[in-house]
C-alpha cells in the first residue's frame, strides 16, 4: 500500500541523487525509445522517461500531445511500435498471464470511473484483491473498508455506484486501484469528467497519496495540483517530451518556446 513505500521523495532533491539514496539504481518505471503510431499519426516519438520510486510526475501539455497514450502504454492498454517499457526492472510482457501479473502492480484511474454498476461500492473494491491477488474475502473487506475510509466514502460502502456523486465514484475508483496494492499509480485526467465543485475532493485524495510516498504518474490539466504535489513536471507537445523540471522552475521559467506559449494561454485565464 501507499504508506508502506520505503522511499519518500524529498522536495528539491536532485532526481539522480534521490534514486541513489533510495538504494536502487534502477527506476521503478522506465521508458526508452518508445514510439507509437495511430495510422500516419506519430503520437509518441522516441519517448525516454524514468520515474523513481516514491516520485510524483505530472504530465501536462496541449490536447493531442500524446499524454494519455503515454499513460496507457505504461500498462500495455496501448501497444507500442518499438522501444522498451520496464516496471521495477522487468520489461513489460506482450500478453498472457505474465502481463496480467505485472499489470496488477500498476493501478490505473481513468477519466470515467469504470465501476461495475451492478455491484456495491464494497464489492467493486474487493473484487480485484480476491480474484487476482487470491486474498480471503474477510481480509479483502477489511482492506477495502480501510481504503474507503481513507478516501472519505466509507459510509457509502453498501450503496450502488449510481447512488454516488461523480466525485465520490472517482474516489472509489482510486480506492479500488489501491486495493491491488500497486507499485505505481497512473492517473489519466482523473478530474476532467467532474463538476468543478467535485474536483478538489478528488485532488485532495491524490495529494494525500503523494505525501504518503506513492509513486504516481498523473496526466492532468490541473496546474494547481501540479504545483502542489509534483516532484517533476513533464511537458509534452506533438508526441514528444519537450522539457521537464521541478514545478516551481517550470511554471516560473519554462525553457522552451512551446511551453512558454502553453503556459501563457492557460495561466492568464
Amino acid at each position: 500500500m501507499a504508506g508502506e513505500t520505503n522511499v519518500t521523495y524529498r522536495r528539491g532533491m536532485d532526481h539522480t541523487t534521490q534514486q541513489a539514496e533510495g538504494g536502487s539504481a534502477t527506476a521503478l518505471v522506465r521508458l526508452a525509445g518508445v514510439n507509437k503510431h495511430f495510422g500516419d499519426l506519430h503520437v509518441l516519438q522516441d519517448i525516454d522517461l524514468s520515474v523513481a520510486r516514491g516520485e510524483v510526475v505530472v504530465v501536462i501539455g496541449p490536447s493531442g500531445s500524446g499524454k494519455s497514450t503515454l499513460c496507457r502504454a505504461i500498462n500495455r492498454l496501448e501497444t507500442i511500435d518499438d522501444g522498451v517499457i520496464e516496471l521495477d526492472g522487468h520489461r513489460l510482457p506482450e500478453e498472457g498471464k505474465a502481463l496480467a501479473q505485472l499489470r496488477a502492480d500498476v493501478g490505473m484511474v481513468f477519466q470515467s470511473f469504470n465501476l461495475f454498476a451492478h455491484k456495491t461500492i464494497l464489492e467493486n473494491v474487493t473484487l480485484g484483491p480476491i480474484k487476482v491477488r487470491g486474498m480471503k474475502s474477510s481480509e479483502a473487506k477489511e482492506l477495502a473498508m480501510g481504503l474507503l475510509e481513507r478516501v472519505g466514502v466509507e459510509s457509502q460502502a453498501h450503496k450502488m455506484p449510481a447512488q454516488l456523486s461523480g466525485g465520490q465514484q472517482q474516489r472509489v475508483a482510486i480506492a479500488r486501484a489501491l486495493a491491488m496494492q500497486p507499485k505505481v499509480m497512473l492517473f489519466d485526467e482523473p478530474t476532467s469528467a467532474l463538476d468543478p465543485e467535485m474536483i478538489n475532493e478528488v485532488l485532495d485524495v491524490m495529494v494525500g497519496l503523494a505525501k504518503d510516498g506513492m509513486t504516481m504518474i498523473v496526466v492532468t490539466h490541473e496546474m494547481g495540483f501540479a504545483r502542489k504535489a509534483a516532484d517533476r513536471v513533464v511537458f509534452m507537445a506533438d508526441g514528444q517530451i519537450v522539457e521537464e523540471a521541478e514545478p516551481e522552475v517550470f511554471f516560473t521559467n519554462p525553457r522552451s518556446e512551446r511551453a512558454q506559449e502553453f503556459l501563457s494561454k492557460i495561466l492568464t485565464h
